[in-house]
């Protein structure tokens, strides 16, 4: 246990470098994009790629439950397996690839051309931008499994290094885009179909060199596809919800509202994505000993694993989002300079489900480790599908955009509870203990921690004095609740052990 606890600290740190970098970037190149494409063509782009990303649903299911057999198998030390498991990862991602590109040929230019609200002088632009972005997700899905391999034996320093490397080459997409000659949101799709070919090849030729199960050819395995197959086909269900409803809603503000909704859609997808990497760093680093933990029927470990990844998760992201709650406007207007109409209220909206995500994201990745899904992916992805069906309905009577965020917020919390009232038979993870164990010190910090930040807004008028004043509150806020009634014994005292060793370094 003490040696997995020490591997998940070096591989939080790795990452959590690599997420320092990418949001500093990522920040940056946002604006610039913005700036260059305008609020119609960023929103097109936004909108356009949402159409692709939803025909991606099946390569979802299939990364979850690669990443999944990869890592348990690893667990039991079963090599022959494993090399079983990369082989017949590899066909069967090749063939959803294929399959994909085909149904999506088929109708995305339709789907553009008759139902989007796009103007008629931008719709080549779009069907170029469509194709553009159907490659890459060819080549992203394809690839899958040397990704996944990488994930499944922990070597997370070279997953941060290839992310950094991702986020260089965005940056350098920036410079390049402001100097096209031609059409910039055509230029825009090309040049990411470049980087992700970059980006795939580098995880292809590590993998060759460095693990060993990834030198095979693709091949067929009767009983390896069924077993892989099942439990992607329920994890379609369950994490294919996720996308049709996050596509599904940015279509729909796009019939209802028009590109300049997307466009605020799309600045807040960009924010969740940056605020969720704070935390995507830690649980990227937990999750295969979550797994792996279950392979060994370390039921107990594997308990305390979700415990401090939920818990630190919220801390971690708590300490952030009251400060971008509370200046959220002051805060775009440097960063973007011009704002589309919405964006404040999407993003604090958005700020409030993300709380809630850090805490399901260890239960999502725990009833996967299991292996036995059926029941968990059937009403989970019933539940976030009706978050589609219900905004259309208030959409449909004349409701602000708001309302899909509202909507969104109501149906995780309901979904959160069914996963923790599921997982009691399936991990034996009972509501007391999840309960007593991550919901009353998170609630404790909570309540601590937002009022004191709150309160010092008062101190200063807009500047970024009160900018700093506001997110050095949060940050002593937290920390002090954390430590006092957020964590146990056992966390405080690995944590203290580790710091003046992090501070050496």
């Amino acid at each position: 246990m003490m040696s997995s606890s020490n591997r998940i600290f070096k591989n939080t740190m790795f990452l959590y470098v690599q997420m320092i970098i990418g949001v500093i970037i990522g920040l940056y190149t946002s604006r610039v994009i913005l700036n260059v494409l305008g609020v119609n063509d960023f929103g097109l782009f936004n909108v356009v790629a949402g159409v692709v990303t939803m025909f991606g649903i099946i390569n979802s299911a299939m990364t979850s439950s690669t990443s999944r057999f990869l890592t348990f198998e690893i667990g039991k030390g079963n090599e022959k397996e494993l090399r079983s498991i990369f082989s017949n990862s590899l066909s069967i991602h090749l063939f959803i690839a294929i399959l994909i590109v085909i149904i999506s040929i088929g109708f995305g230019p339709w789907f553009i051309k008759n139902q989007m609200q796009i103007d008629i002088n931008r719709i080549d632009a779009a069907e170029f931008v469509f194709y553009t972005m159907l490659a890459s997700l060819f080549i992203n899905i394809a690839f899958v499994p040397y990704g996944s391999a990488i994930i499944a034996h922990e070597k997370m320093s070279i997953f941060a290094v290839f992310s950094i490397i991702d986020s260089i080459l965005k940056l350098i997409i920036v410079f390049l885009i402001e100097i096209l000659p031609y059409d910039k949101l055509k230029g825009y799709g090309m040049l990411l179909l470049i980087s992700q070919i970059i980006i795939q090849s580098l995880y292809v030729f590590y993998c060759l060199f460095n693990i060993p199960e990834s030198r095979i050819t693709p091949k067929y395995d009767k009983n390896q596809f069924n077993k892989l197959l099942n439990f992607a086909g329920w994890s379609l269900f369950g994490d294919g919800a996720v996308l049709l409803y996050t596509q599904g809603v940015n279509i729909l503000l796009n019939i209802f509202f028009g590109t300049t909704v997307n466009a605020a859609r799309g600045i807040t997808v960009q924010v969740q994505g940056m605020v969720m990497r704070l935390v995507g760093g830690f649980q990227t680093a937990l999750n295969p000993q979550i797994t792996k933990s279950y392979a060994t029927n370390d039921l107990k470990f594997m308990h305390k694993l979700i415990f401090s990844s939920s818990k630190f998760s919220f801390y971690l992201l708590l300490i952030i989002t009251i400060p971008l709650f509370i200046e959220t406007e002051y805060l775009l207007k440097i960063w973007l300079g011009n704002i589309p109409v919405h964006t404040v209220s999407f993003i604090r909206f958005m700020l409030g489900i993300s709380l809630l995500d850090s805490l399901a994201n260890p239960l999502v990745f725990a009833a996967k480790a299991t292996g036995k899904i059926k029941l968990y992916q059937s009403i989970l992805g019933t539940i976030l599908l009706l978050i589609l069906p219900t905004s259309y309905v208030f959409l449909k009577f004349g409701y602000p955009p708001e309302t899909v965020y509202l909507i969104h917020l109501v149906f995780v919390i309901i979904g959160q509870f069914f996963r923790v009232y599921l997982l009691k038979d399936m991990i034996k993870l009972s509501f007391k203990s999840y309960f007593n164990n991550i919901i009353t010190p998170c609630f404790y910090v909570l309540l601590i921690t937002a009022p004191f930040t709150w309160i010092s807004q008062y101190l200063f008028e807009n500047s970024i004095i009160k900018l700093i004043t506001i997110c050095s509150v949060s940050l002593v806020s937290c920390i002090f609740s954390t430590y006092l009634f957020g964590t146990t014994k056992e966390e405080r005292i690995f944590l203290l052990n580790k710091i003046p060793i992090l501070n050496r370094n």
